[in-house]
């Protein structure tokens, strides 16, 4: 079978024209193509009067050989790659020997516990949230009446922080074995639309991740997994290991038991400041990492899509546009787009009482009537927070309570139209032809009160950037709403090529939470790379 990449047909061609241009692409003869399979398209959207739809194809034709040979130096020609998984090692039957323990039930450890499962290694999962149904409707209660759960919300719980965003589903990550085919077969099989397999940029969407993680969750379960609900991890037992260096054995828990373990992945998330601190309180080695800082912009989505398409906007298969902007600006800092979610909503993202934070939110339709991104700025430990490997976590939270009080210190987010940020005065009385999407409501303010000043100067300076390359962005009555703080962890758990912490075996810092993924895919990634790792050590 052959892989053709990068083949061009306009928006609008009939399916039965990609046959033709197949062949004379490749310039073959009648009958030389026996079938084909579209294994992705996405679209070149460069010029807005031509639109292109991108395919790659899995070929058969007679005489592979001969056809790669007329074809030399070819880049979008080649055999298919073996995406197929394969498990490294498995469990003999009815392994009774140890479980290991994945702390952390968001998209890393959910594909971690689930290929433990399926290499019948029966993991505990201990996660300190609720299931996913009821931490929706915990959640739902900060969005409708400003109630906030400690232990319960957008990033505390079953399907983790990405439960409730976008759902996109592709990574930049390097990715030779194709692991993350392995994450889109198993989410399908779990109930997320097949067209993510072949979709250039996927997606699921909220409502639909709902689904798949309790799906999951009964795979899991049926091949012999635990899970702990509710069940937070308040201290490491760290014992000396036989060659001198120090080894995982236990987890003490917040039900005031004590779990023995030693295989643990650590795949917490970005938001879990109690257990980072209880991490560098056990001595498990750590560094504090860059990271990112800004706010929420929302425009309506109709308005980014005739940016985009033109007079293609609205075309079904295009869906709603998205975008992604970055600008380099005069005080060094990069500000660049994050997380653009396409008809979706800025939700309140906040896990500690007394904080506002914000994030992005879509559903498989992405119907709703605004679009909106992270604007965010970089920022480094050396430059912005060196006090420690922990130096992130107090800067976040330090920006975090002020954007609770410019909001009113009722979860209400502070927000400011462009008009009056370019101005550098306060926004107040009435929104325009923008009104922003947070609940449970944002307060008209200056964001200056709860953002850095190296933040509000690439804001003032990329905006209008911005929109000469997308009309509209700076529309005086778009919306910046604050504070994104978590974009990514301010911390990272160092582990070596055996992914074990560098200082203490047995322990498998994962995902985005230890510094190792950014996203739901290349966490869910990472989440198989470590389970394997374990499995590996563990079985032999």
């Amino acid at each position: 079978m052959l892989r053709l990449s990068d083949l061009a047909l306009p928006l609008g061609h009939a399916p039965e024209d990609l046959e033709p241009a197949i062949m004379a692409r490749l310039g073959l003869a009648p009958g030389e193509l026996e079938r084909f399979t579209v294994v992705r398209r996405g679209n070149d959207a460069r010029r807005k009067g031509a639109i292109k739809l991108i395919y790659t194809l899995d070929l058969v034709v007679r005489g592979e050989a001969a056809v790669l040979a007329r074809h030399p130096g070819d880049a979008h020609l080649r055999p298919t790659p073996d995406t197929t998984y394969r498990f490294p090692v498995m469990a003999p039957a009815g392994w009774s020997g140890e479980r290991p323990v994945v702390i952390g039930a968001g998209p890393c450890g959910l594909m971690a516990a689930l290929i433990l499962a399926q290499m019948g290694l029966k993991p505990i999962i201990v996660e300190r949230g609720k299931a996913v149904r009821e931490r929706t409707r915990d959640t739902w209660g900060l969005w409708r009446r400003g109630v906030l759960d400690p232990e319960s919300n957008v990033q505390y719980g079953e399907g983790g922080a990405g439960t409730f965003s976008d759902g996109k589903l592709y990574s930049r990550i390097k990715d030779p074995r194709h692991l993350g085919r392995k994450v889109l077969v198993e989410f399908v099989k779990a109930g997320a639309p097949e067209s993510i397999l072949t979709e250039a940029h996927p997606h699921v969407g909220t409502f639909r991740l709902v689904t798949m993680v309790m799906s999951i969750r009964e795979t899991i379960e049926r091949l012999g997994g635990e899970y702990r609900f509710g069940t937070r991890v308040e201290d490491f037992a760290i014992e000396p290991a036989a060659d001198g260096a120090r080894r995982i054995a236990g987890l003490h828990l917040s039900d005031g038991s004590f779990l023995p373990a030693r295989h643990v992945i650590l795949a917490v998330g970005h938001s879990a400041r109690d257990t980072f601190h209880a991490l560098h309180a056990a001595g498990i080695h750590a560094e504090a990492k860059p990271f990112a800082i800004g706010v929420r912009i929302e425009h309506p989505q109709g308005w980014i899509d005739r940016a985009r398409f033109g007079a293609s906007a609205g075309h079904p298969v295009l869906g709603p546009a998205a975008y992604a902007l970055t600008h380099k600006c005069a005080n060094g800092r990069t500000i660049y787009s994050f997380c653009m979610c396409p008809g979706g909503r800025v939700v309140a993202a906040a896990s500690e009482e007394g904080r506002v934070v914000t994030n992005g939110m879509s559903q498989y339709s992405r119907a709703e009537f605004n679009a909106n991104s992270g604007l965010v700025v970089d920022i480094t430990p050396e430059r912005d927070y060196p006090g420690g490997p922990l130096a992130g976590i107090a800067f976040q939270r330090h920006w975090e309570s002020l954007a609770f009080t410019a909001g009113g210190s009722d979860y209400r987010a502070p927000g400011q139209k462009v008009s009056d940020l370019l101005a550098g005065r306060a926004s107040s009385g009435e929104f325009g032809a923008v009104v922003p999407s947070y609940q449970p409501g944002v307060r008209l303010t200056d964001l200056a009160e709860c953002l850095p000043g190296f933040v509000m100067e690439c804001l003032r300076e990329a905006i209008p950037v911005f929109g000469r390359q997308i009309a509209g962005y700076d529309h005086p009555d778009a919306v910046l709403t604050g504070v994104e703080a978590r974009t990514s962890s301010p911390v990272r758990f160092t582990r070596g090529a055996d992914l074990q912490s560098l200082n203490t075996r047995g322990l498998y810092p994962a995902g985005e939470g230890a510094g190792y993924a950014g996203g739901i895919l290349s966490a869910a990634v990472d989440g198989i790379k470590v389970a394997e790792a374990l499995a590996q050590e563990l079985v032999g």
